[in-house]
């Protein structure tokens, strides 16, 4: 029997899926059917995505609120796109009616692959298109905050006066290495970057 399965996807981490899974709730598909990924869609090689394609078989529908939750890059969504025309599943993007596709009545399957093609097309790009202008917001931000000195990453350690006493107390045989690293809550790579940088200069 043919089954309707959710797809929500957030690019990062600590966004959340709350309002999509909803969404998809409010439409009476159970939860175990709604496939969720927390990833940029610049590519596919994402779990939940993967697992639904998987699980999909001939008659099935995918559901999506939009059609960049799917992807992002034109290229291989089309590919995606294709894989799901040949395999009779079928794609409803909530936000655009006309993508909802049908391919149960023979009589209009193939003006439906025309219309739908059209319009796959057009959103792909635009999918992509609005992918890039966020990578480019997002370069323009960086390079405005060089300039303004912000550093970006974890700060440094610094060699302190406590790191040099701990050191020499572990050196001495005192404490060992992992009392030391304990004393100053300091990392074990970080430790021994830092009493490498300590020893240049001794």
């Amino acid at each position: 029997m043919a089954k309707v399965v959710g797809y929500i996807r957030v690019s990062t981490k600590e966004q959340k899926l709350d309002r999509q899974l909803e969404e998809m709730i409010n439409l009476g598909i159970p939860e175990k059917y709604i496939y969720k990924d927390k990833q940029s869609g610049k590519n596919f090689d994402r779990e939940g995505y993967l697992y639904m394609k998987k699980a999909l078989e001939p008659g099935d529908t995918i559901v999506i609120k939009e059609l960049d939750r799917i992807g992002r890059n034109q290229a291989e969504l089309k590919k995606e796109w294709e894989y799901f025309k040949n395999n009779d599943i079928n794609v409803r993007v909530l936000n655009m009616p006309a993508l909802n596709i049908d391919y149960s009545d023979e009589t209009y399957k193939p003006l439906l692959k025309m219309i739908n093609n059209i319009i796959f097309e057009i959103m792909s790009w635009k999918a992509e298109d609005e992918r890039k202008t966020i990578r480019s917001r997002q370069a323009e931000g960086i390079a405005i905050a060089k300039k303004n000195n912000v550093k970006f990453g974890r700060p440094r350690i610094e060699i302190t006066d406590e790191f040099k006493r701990e050191v020499k107390r572990w050196k001495t045989n005192e404490i060992t290495a992992t009392e030391a690293m304990k004393n100053c809550n300091i990392k074990k790579t970080s430790f021994y970057k830092l009493v490498k940088e300590l020893d240049k200069h001794i």
